[in-house]
């Protein structure tokens, strides 16, 4: 009669490459995302999960505002922010 651990074997294995293939990347990307959206600062060119380009022109705790365009501000979240294209 097998031992009913080796039937378990399989499955505790399945999860850990999951989770080192899958669960533990998506988490880091996560953090360093977040960390760049907390570190942003004046004249930073970003680039918002929408696709508009903006350069930062004012930081608040949760929102930044955004110049899109000479006359054109737009005041967005943080967590909008994908991606910072050059810092100022």
């Amino acid at each position: 009669m097998p031992n009913p651990m080796v039937n378990l074997l399989p499955i505790v294995l399945i999860f850990f490459v999951m989770y080192f293939l899958l669960i533990r990347p998506q988490q880091q990307q996560q953090k360093k995302t977040e960390k760049m959206q907390g570190g942003l600062k004046k004249n930073d060119s970003v680039v918002t999960y929408g696709g508009i380009h903006g350069v930062v022109v004012n930081v608040k705790p949760d929102t930044v505002t955004l110049r899109a365009d000479e006359n054109v501000r737009l005041e967005v979240d943080k967590s909008a922010i994908s991606r910072l294209e050059k810092e100022g």
